[in-house]
């Protein structure tokens, strides 16, 4: 009987040592959700961010908050953040619910301390969300990426950049510029987007599908971006 109580007694314990572990996990990743939001906002609010006429044309957006670079000798980045896609065969629907994504590279080189920088990419192209929705994409190489022009207009941006399937910008100590992040990988976090969805579901099936509700964690992100970009203005042009 001593037997069976210390055995009830042990699974009572590993239930809750592992779904403390599990909550801890879900709680992370929705917080870093939230965050992609605010981010974000914070962003759009800068008088010289991101032009209105880029955003308004772009596919999906990614966002990563605190992409950590740090280092002594080889350098790196570390990121984890969300991307949201505008519904519809020709993405010309409303913004849809977001998918996790993972951001990684590396460099070699004399680097030292360390910095963490918001990083937000435009993606401007059909070609450039079906190079992001596959299992790994490295920009410059399965996916053309430039730093993106800032400002109310895009009168000075480079052809190299208009031809760009994605557009980089970055937040730096309240610094707000485009940044040239060719060689760096990205690819669909699954296990961040399990988390917040509470089942196994896909980038692709996210972006493509329909009926897939936006999480709680997510919907700062998707209205932000509803309110200032409400329509696809390359889908409408093109017709």
């Amino acid at each position: 009987m001593v037997r069976y109580v210390v055995a009830f007694c042990i699974v009572v314990a590993l239930y809750a040592v592992f779904g403390t572990a599990v909550l801890g996990a879900q709680d992370k990743e929705e917080g870093r959700l939230e965050n992609c939001g605010v981010v974000m906002e914070e962003i759009l609010d800068v008088p010289d961010n991101i032009p209105q006429e880029l955003l308004q044309k772009a596919e999906c957006v990614i966002v990563f908050p605190s992409v950590i670079k740090a280092a002594i000798g080889v350098g790196g980045s570390y990121g984890r953040g969300a991307m949201v896609c505008r519904s519809g065969k020709s993405f010309d629907g409303a913004w849809g619910a977001p998918a996790m994504y993972a951001l990684d590279s590396g460099s070699i080189g004399l680097q030292l301390g360390g910095e963490a920088t918001d990083l937000v990419l435009l993606v401007m192209n059909k070609r450039g969300v079906d190079a992001l929705l596959s299992s790994k994409v490295k920009l410059g190489g399965n996916a053309s990426v430039a730093a993106g022009p800032k400002g109310r207009t895009v009168e000075a941006s480079t052809d190299a950049s208009m031809r760009a399937e994605m557009l980089s910008y970055s937040r730096s100590r309240g610094l707000f510029a485009g940044v040239s992040i060719a060689g760096t990988t990205l690819r669909p976090d699954d296990d961040a987007t399990a988390e917040v969805y509470g089942r196994k579901i896909t980038a692709r099936s996210i972006v493509t599908g329909k009926g897939i509700a936006v999480p709680a964690s997510g919907q700062h992100l998707v209205d932000v971006l509803q309110k200032h970009a409400p329509r696809n203005e390359s889908t409408m042009t093109s017709r």
